[in-house]
């Protein structure tokens, strides 16, 4: 609560939260126009146009928006409650992060509780310094979209995979990374999902062979249902902003992370280099492209060829997926990490945790203006975050051979 009243210091976003949620009072579509262009023909749609737009600045006002539909909504609510002040507007955008935390928690305790595991876990997400700064201080919205996972979560471990799929679909909503996600649930839902009929008049070797068969089956129709509930409810979600520039734009703006983005990386930064000794200029949209194939491909050696299928496994393996995808990425901003540590608290893994604390090194770079990283810092926080990592491994291993 201690920040409650405060605006934030550490982060620009919250500016171009309020400036589309005053465009979708206004009646205009976010995902249609530039902040840059209403600056630029001296047009003022919104109250307090021109302060929004210095404090988002022009990096972030000169590109499409790129907040899915969700999010956008408590953008819109924020500026019906308080479409005069922006003092006003922070206030009820961290209102929204403090619920979905506490809803992490309540949902997160009893995920913790039905996997036997320790119920203070939660506490390593709840209580964590970087959490309270980043998503309640810095306003960012992976709480909200958080929320809406952890809840999918305990609704799947229910078997309520219908109510799971509208859930995941509200994730996604909010923040796309839930995405990565969806390749991963095939082994849960092909094993965990059987259905059987009344085979008594058959032999025990045909009922084992029928069993088997209709686990398979029932399995794979409940998780074409799953992917189809995702995806419609995702589409109807989009629906109010639909236009035919709607795709383009959204794309591109989520395609600048991928191919023009650099902050607080790691392999990528060493293929980088790399690419400046052989070529002699960054290789980023190249780099980029090839990163995106490598984690498409982890993702599919986690989906087929893991040998564990239990809930347990299932969130070891959405943490180690999206790890992965965050290792090779070309930006790693702080508040990316909530996702990993939330998924960490449901496993043996603490890595995300020593994370969120190393991650404190990254604020190094916006000390300078213009922000400039020193890459010094930027290898102490990985090579921290790596060692406690192998350990971590290491010591799993070690464990399974005893």
């Amino acid at each position: 609560m201690i920040f409650l009243f405060a605006v934030p210091r550490l982060s620009q976003d919250f500016y171009r939260f309020i400036w589309d949620g005053r465009m979708i009072l206004e009646g205009f579509n976010p995902y249609l126009s530039l902040p840059e262009t209403f600056i630029q023909q001296n047009l003022k749609p919104i109250t307090d146009t021109n302060i929004l737009y210095a404090g988002m600045g022009e990096l972030n006002g000169s590109h499409y928006t790129n907040y899915p539909p969700l999010n956008q909504l408590c953008f819109f609510i924020a500026a019906l409650f308080a479409s005069k002040s922006i003092f006003g507007s922070v206030i009820i955008l961290r209102i929204f992060i403090i619920l979905a935390d506490i809803g992490i928690l309540y949902f997160g305790k009893k995920i913790l509780e039905n996997l036997k595991l320790p119920v203070k876990n939660i506490f390593w997400y709840i209580l964590n310094p970087f959490v309270i700064l980043e998503m309640t201080g810095n306003l960012h919205f992976e709480s909200v979209m958080l929320f809406f996972l952890v809840f999918a979560l305990y609704k799947l471990y229910q078997r309520k995979w219908i109510f799971a799929a509208l859930l995941l679909a509200c994730s996604i909503s909010v923040k796309l990374i839930p995405l990565l996600f969806l390749p991963l649930f095939f082994k849960w839902f092909t094993k965990y999902f059987p259905a059987y009929g009344d085979h008594s008049t058959l032999s025990v070797r045909a009922q084992s062979r029928t069993k088997k068969q209709l686990i398979n089956f029932k399995g794979v129709l409940k998780l074409a249902g799953f992917y189809i509930i995702i995806i419609s409810t995702t589409i109807i979600l989009f629906l109010p902003f639909y236009s035919l520039e709607l795709f383009t734009n959204y794309t591109n703006s989520v395609g600048l992370w991928f191919r023009s983005f650099e902050f607080n990386a790691s392999f990528y930064y060493l293929f980088r280099e790399i690419g400046y000794l052989f070529r002699g200029y960054n290789e980023i949209a190249i780099i980029g492209k090839i990163t995106s194939i490598l984690t498409i491909l982890f993702l599919i050696i986690l989906t087929f060829f893991r040998k564990k299928n239990s809930f347990k496994q299932l969130i070891t393996t959405l943490l180690f997926g999206l790890c992965f995808y965050y290792f090779t990425a070309t930006t790693v901003h702080p508040w990316y990490l909530a996702t990993p540590l939330i998924l960490s608290v449901f496993t043996k893994y603490k890595f995300p945790v020593v994370w969120t604390l190393v991650i404190f090194l990254s604020y190094q770079a916006y000390a300078n203006e213009p922000w400039q990283e020193n890459l010094w810092f930027v290898f102490a926080e990985y090579l921290l975050l790596f060692s406690f990592l192998c350990f971590e491994i290491y010591q799993s291993y070690n464990l399974k051979k005893l």
